[in-house]
């Protein structure tokens, strides 16, 4: 009963301090800017590695001699090494810290993308991929958690929604520069960014609440004063980090068995369920693969590869402007909606000329012994499907990535970083991490021959995942737009609600 009194005396005290804290407004100070700056550089070192396969296929396959199958194990290496990252990525972030646990992802990082540099055969490569894929597993996971425990909550979205405009930045750079640098040049640019973010480390604070986790309040001051500026009342924060730390502290020591306890049920399911919308509406395959699809529609592969290598930036843009003014909710909705359009349009651009084909075969000798009036009508009609395919097809796929980039693309590691309290942070964390990389190493892997089994029906499949995806969204995802940290916790976990019927 004493337990339960304390807890409620706790809880008495975050609501006066939610109370203090609303009428006062965090500035956005240069070590926020630095940090988050420095935090995303490894963002685009993932980025790099997503798009890689698109841009690096020809020449790797070519120079390297590799098969359709071997091609298609190196790209799923990097997944399968990020979800062994994301195994480990919560328990290091607590017993390194989060800037400890980034530099280990930048040794992993270089030395991976070194390695892809300077490969003699397939086994180097395959090492590189999977030594950047745990690095990148790692960057995942603390990267978000970082910046969301960092910047305040009025701009906690659209700083943490920064990690998605860095990785579409780097997955603009492969695209861009694929038609001009080779594969070994593109591997050095990956791992530029995480050298720089290897010494801008040392400028930047630790996470105040990890700091207040391992129980150092004075260096927990410190950062905070650093964040805010150093004339900044940080007391109230500090004593709402610290009030939270130990009240979900003193309910739970983290242990896996706690994440699958009645009051958390609601934020797993929602963290790993929109990692999987995110894997298996086909993100991966597309952005992965962009070259193939082009090329198997027959539209130009340097064209469509230079016209998305400049509209990745500008369009995560978009996602980076509303998502603290939309929310996160409408977002969502809305990335879900026109992914699933997309893909079902993706389908019927395909089943164009599927269609040609077989009316050509079926019907083409039935014309053919009409007068040569009629038969020319029907060849420059039908003529006109695999015309408009190549055409149609770059169009879905911007569209696609364009929607995929305001909301299903970022907010999902977003809400990540957010749903989850201090306690279950760590095994949650690395379990919805997980969940996003092992699925995203299957869709990258089966892709392939996907497509080669039916190229409108793989895309048909993502299509109805989208739309299941919108009714997962509108049931069960919370909007945490405005909230802090531990008022988004407290609203999810519904502890107040417990403790008083005690």
């Amino acid at each position: 009963m004493m337990v339960v009194e304390e807890e409620r005396s706790m809880e008495e005290g975050l609501l006066k301090l939610k109370n203090q804290n609303d009428t006062s407004h965090c500035r956005i100070t240069a070590c926020v800017i630095l940090s988050t700056f420095v935090a995303v550089c490894g963002s685009f070192s993932f980025g790099v590695a997503v798009g890689y396969t698109s841009g690096a296929e020809i020449g790797i396959m070519q120079d390297m001699g590799l098969s359709i199958a071997e091609f298609s194990a190196f790209g799923s290496f990097s997944t399968l090494g990020a979800a062994v990252g994301a195994l480990f990525s919560g328990k290091m972030a607590i017993m390194l810290g989060r800037r400890g646990t980034m530099w280990v992802s930048n040794i992993l990082c270089i030395t991976g993308w070194l390695s892809i540099a300077f490969a003699k055969d397939v086994l180097w490569l395959d090492f590189g991929r999977i030594s950047s894929g745990i690095g990148i597993g790692l960057i995942s996971y603390v990267v978000p958690v970082y910046i969301a425990e960092i910047t305040p909550k009025h701009v906690r979205g659209t700083f943490t929604f920064s990690n998605q405009l860095l990785q579409n930045a780097g997955v603009s750079m492969v695209y861009f520069c694929g038609n001009f640098l080779d594969w070994r040049m593109m591997a050095l640019l990956g791992a530029l960014p995480c050298g720089i973010q290897a010494i801008g480390l040392f400028f930047v604070p630790e996470s105040p609440r990890w700091l207040a986790k391992v129980g150092t309040e004075k260096e927990l001051e410190n950062s905070l004063l650093r964040l805010r500026g150093r004339d900044a009342d940080i007391s109230h924060e500090a004593s709402e980090i610290q009030l939270m730390t130990r009240m979900v502290e003193s309910d739970s020591k983290s242990s896996f068995s706690d994440l699958f306890q009645r009051k958390y049920r609601h934020t797993l399911v929602v963290g790993i369920g929109l990692m999987l919308i995110q894997q298996f509406s086909g993100s991966a395959a597309v952005i992965s693969y962009a070259s193939t699809i082009f090329r198997k529609a027959g539209f130009s592969v340097a064209i469509g590869s230079t016209m998305l290598g400049l509209f990745m930036i500008p369009k995560a843009m978009i996602g980076l402007i509303l998502v603290d003014k939309w929310g996160r909710r409408p977002l969502l909705l809305t990335s879900a909606c026109g992914m699933s359009i997309t893909c079902m349009l993706l389908g019927l651009a395909f089943a164009l000329q599927v269609i040609y084909v077989f009316i050509y075969m079926f019907f083409g000798h039935i014309f053919n012994s009409e007068p040569m009036l009629l038969y020319i009508w029907y060849e420059q009609k039908m003529q006109l499907l695999p015309e408009l395919t190549p055409v149609f097809t770059f169009i879905c796929v911007t569209l696609y990535i364009a929607t995929y980039a305001i909301g299903v693309g970022g907010l999902p590691w977003v809400i990540m970083s957010e749903i989850f309290p201090i306690n279950i942070k760590v095994t949650a964390g690395s379990l919805v991490t997980l969940a996003s990389w092992s699925s995203s190493s299957i869709v990258t892997y089966a892709f392939n021959f996907l497509f080669e089994w039916s190229t409108q029906g793989t895309f048909y499949i993502f299509g109805a995942i989208g739309g299941g995806a919108l009714l997962f969204i509108w049931l069960l995802v919370p909007e945490t737009k405005g909230l802090s940290l531990e008022e988004i916790q407290i609203s999810l976990t519904g502890q107040p609600d417990e403790i008083s019927h005690m």
